[in-house]
């Protein structure tokens, strides 16, 4: 079905945000877009801007509404700070296919879709991460959108959010969580199978933790309880699973992939990267390497200027939330938008408060709450170097007693500060 009018002309208000086959999109693109937005250090940003200058990306993407020419110098001069996002896109590459059975075979082969897509909101003072995961089912309308070459798509008023890339690529993915959400986004990227693949191998692998086993036959993971280091294929297929956690719904494997992300951001923060030139410089490049970007990010400077931006947030203050969803009555298998609990949540980042999840998991649940992570947590077991500085250990956050907004139950998500741990099931 399709609109013959447009809802309104500009993509959206700035200021607040919102918010997986093919989930490895979200891996990738999870992993991928953490790094590009948590690493950095000021010691190596000169050198990682000139070594990524040398690689020109050429495919960069404009943005309906957004014009690259006009990104301030200084990211400090978005007022109320800036919005980011992450599609995961399921395109089989050469190199990688062989990995991925029937999806890049058989009768699912044909077509890309956004099967992650994050929106990620950087506040400013103080600096907050905001991490709205948006379930790939979400049926939403699709605004009218202009693809790569130009040519016009018309409106859909009821679709499944994971279509709007194969209809009119990463512009369409962004207009219309934009508009969804009523967010102005001044920054995007996609990324593809492999490039999760990549960069887990270029950080040296996430920690994940399993309360369940969890042996998937669907995405060949079979991993005990327990902590484990998962990187390169293993990784891909812990963020694909959905069957091995919980009620086997996509919604499930979100929480899952939201640990995943956790974890990664604590570990990109901590000192064993931060204090590692050559790691943060292989993220970047691999990650840089692996990405389709709007034109606005088509600087590495400006990628610079953000990992510097939120380095220093502490773990408390880095919120990963599942965009909160009901049951379609017309369909069971998707979901539609629960937009008072939305509204909730993009008033209280807009405020710029500290959200506190309020939902309790389940049994239905992609993982379980163990404890809040200590405050050293975000290192490895190895003690570190003796002369490493003290600053770089997580700060603390102030008490903001006055600016603590309790997110309605119906919102599921954790802070980096908390250790989840994947609720699995054998399948």
């Amino acid at each position: 079905m399709t609109e013959n009018t447009r809802r309104r002309a500009t993509i959206a208000r700035h200021g607040q945000l919102r918010t997986p086959g093919p989930v490895s999109q979200l891996l990738k693109f999870i992993a991928i877009g953490l790094a590009v937005l948590l690493v950095s250090g000021v010691g190596v940003a000169a050198y990682v801007a000139y070594d990524l200058r040398s690689t020109q990306l050429a495919n960069a993407v404009e943005l309906e509404g957004q014009d690259a020419s006009a990104v301030p110098p200084d990211i400090s001069e978005y007022e109320g700070g800036f919005n980011f996002v992450l599609a995961g896109v399921d395109t089989c590459e050469e190199n990688y296919a062989e990995l991925f059975g029937e999806r890049c075979s058989g009768n699912d082969a044909e077509g890309n879709l956004n099967d992650v897509n994050l929106l990620i909101h950087v506040s400013d003072a103080p600096r907050r991460v905001t991490v709205v995961s948006f379930p790939r089912d979400l049926m939403v309308p699709i605004p009218q959108c202009t693809d790569e070459n130009g040519d016009v798509h018309s409106s859909m008023s009821k679709q499944p959010l994971n279509v709007a890339y194969g209809d009119a690529g990463l512009n369409c993915v962004v207009k219309t969580i934009s508009e969804l959400t009523d967010q102005e986004v001044q920054f995007a990227a996609s990324v593809t199978f492999g490039g999760v693949i990549e960069i887990t191998n270029a950080i040296g692998g996430v920690d994940v933790c399993l309360a369940n086993p969890i042996k998937d036959r669907y995405t060949g993971l079979d991993l005990a309880a327990g902590t484990h280091t998962v990187q390169g294929l293993e990784a891909l297929q812990f963020l694909r699973t959905r069957h091995g956690v919980g009620d086997g719904s996509d919604l499930g494997r979100i929480g899952n992939q939201q640990q995943y992300m956790s974890s990664l951001a604590r570990k990109l923060i901590s000192s064993e990267t931060l204090g590692n030139p050559g790691t943060m410089l292989r993220l970047a490049t691999v990650g840089l390497s692996n990405l389709e970007t709007s034109t606005t990010l088509n600087d590495p400077m400006t990628i610079v200027q953000i990992a510097l931006a939120v380095k220093e947030v502490p773990f408390e203050d880095i919120v990963f939330v599942q965009y909160p969803s009901g049951a379609d009555s017309a369909n069971p298998n998707k979901v539609v938008p629960n937009y008072t609990a939305a509204g909730e949540l993009f008033d209280a980042i807009e405020a710029n408060a500290q959200l506190q999840i309020t939902h309790e998991n389940n049994s239905n649940d992609g993982v379980v709450v163990e404890e809040a992570a200590p405050a050293d947590a975000a290192t490895t077991d190895t003690p570190p170097a003796a002369d490493a500085p003290a600053a770089e250990a997580t700060p603390a956050p102030e008490a903001t007693p006055d600016n603590v907004v309790a997110l309605p139950d119906s919102i599921k998500g954790n802070s980096a500060a908390q250790q989840t741990c994947s609720n699995g099931n054998v399948r």
